[in-house]
């Protein structure tokens, strides 16, 4: 098995190198930390850390409630789909332009202006007056053109922080696309499956979900202790943006409320520049019918059973498991008698 690390031959060295080479005192060099993670000046033995080291990690503290008061969860999770971009109105684009340097169009750079305008119209319809936004974005350039526009509606003061989220981008659909192979691609998805089928040298929307549930654990820890506000700034009426694609975001809306994939694969794509919102419910959790009407919900694919757990999500609070949940609880097993059900 070859050495992962590289190495020259002896030849290459003259016989007196090591010799002639000068000795520094590395040990001289401190940095706020002595070894890992002690405070300088400190070894192990010496330094007996408070709250079994927890005041070093705040999420853990959250975690196993080590007294630390939670910070109030932001009001919305608002997901942003791009503008309409070159290769929405020419997939031809796609064979000789990299798929992260696809720009918007003057259509969907209008189309981002609109949305942020609607946001803000939405977030003023609150009546409060402290009140910000924070965004995670797509490190794609369309992504992060669409958050530009819609950041103009908001201005500096409004803005508590954008983070760049590599796991936001779009599917991989295989670097440079060949237009013919990748329209045999689609039909191919089409008889496959549109969440299990995988792209050559690409992703399957399977994948996708794996990348987004480390980011929807990162974006929980990031709620949890309220990363986005600093101390003393924190407020109940933050709204999180998350500007990404399509299929991602149907993605996160999946892996958010564990939607089946048959679910899944009965959503439509939003369309560029629109948005759906998660707002905060009466107990905590988010629910889409807190801004979305049964009937907009519908039309993006939702069923009846999904409605009801959304209903659900209106009141439940965080932590707090729907045990009657259509889509997992006792009616999914429809296969058994109703006399089986009750046997021990």
């Amino acid at each position: 098995m070859p050495s992962l690390v590289s190495t020259l031959p002896p030849t290459s060295l003259p016989p007196d190198y090591f010799s002639r080479r000068p000795h520094h005192n590395f040990t001289s060099i401190r940095c706020c930390e002595n070894g890992v993670g002690l405070p300088g000046g400190l070894n192990r033995n010496q330094w007996a850390p408070e709250n079994g080291g927890l005041d070093r990690f705040p999420e853990k503290s959250l975690v196993q409630g080590a007294g630390t008061s939670r910070p109030p969860r932001p009001r919305r999770i608002i997901l942003v789909r791009h503008g309409q971009s070159e290769g929405n109105v020419d997939e031809g684009v796609y064979t000789r332009v990299p798929d992260p340097k696809i720009s918007l169009t003057d259509k969907g750079q209008g189309e981002a202006e609109q949305c942020g305008r609607r946001i803000r119209e939405m977030i003023e319809g609150d009546g409060v007056d402290d009140w910000k936004v924070y965004f995670y974005v797509s490190p794609y350039r369309r992504t992060l053109e669409t958050l530009r526009n819609v950041a103009k509606a908001f201005g500096r003061s409004r803005i508590a922080g954008v983070r760049e989220e590599p796991r936001l981008r779009e599917q991989d659909f295989g670097n440079f696309q060949d237009r013919e192979k990748m329209r045999i691609d689609k039909v191919l998805r089409a008889l496959y499956g549109r969440f299990f089928y995988r792209f050559p040298n690409g992703e399957s929307a399977a994948d996708v979900y794996d990348r987004i549930t480390g980011f929807r654990e990162t974006l929980r820890a990031d709620i949890d202790i309220g990363r986005f506000q600093p101390p003393g700034e924190q407020t109940p009426n933050m709204n999180l943006v998350i500007v990404s694609h399509g299929l991602t975001l149907r993605v996160f809306l999946m892996r958010w409320y564990k939607w089946t994939v048959e679910q899944f694969e009965g959503l439509t794509n939003m369309g560029n520049g629109n948005m759906i919102v998660m707002e905060r419910g009466y107990g905590g959790r988010y629910s889409l019918l807190m801004h979305h009407t049964k009937e907009e919900l519908r039309k993006f694919g939702l069923t009846d059973k999904m409605l009801i757990d959304q209903e659900w999500q209106k009141w439940g609070r965080p932590g707090e498991v729907n045990y009657r949940c259509p889509m997992t609880g006792p009616d999914f097993f429809t296969h058994f008698d109703e006399e089986e059900c009750f046997l021990s």
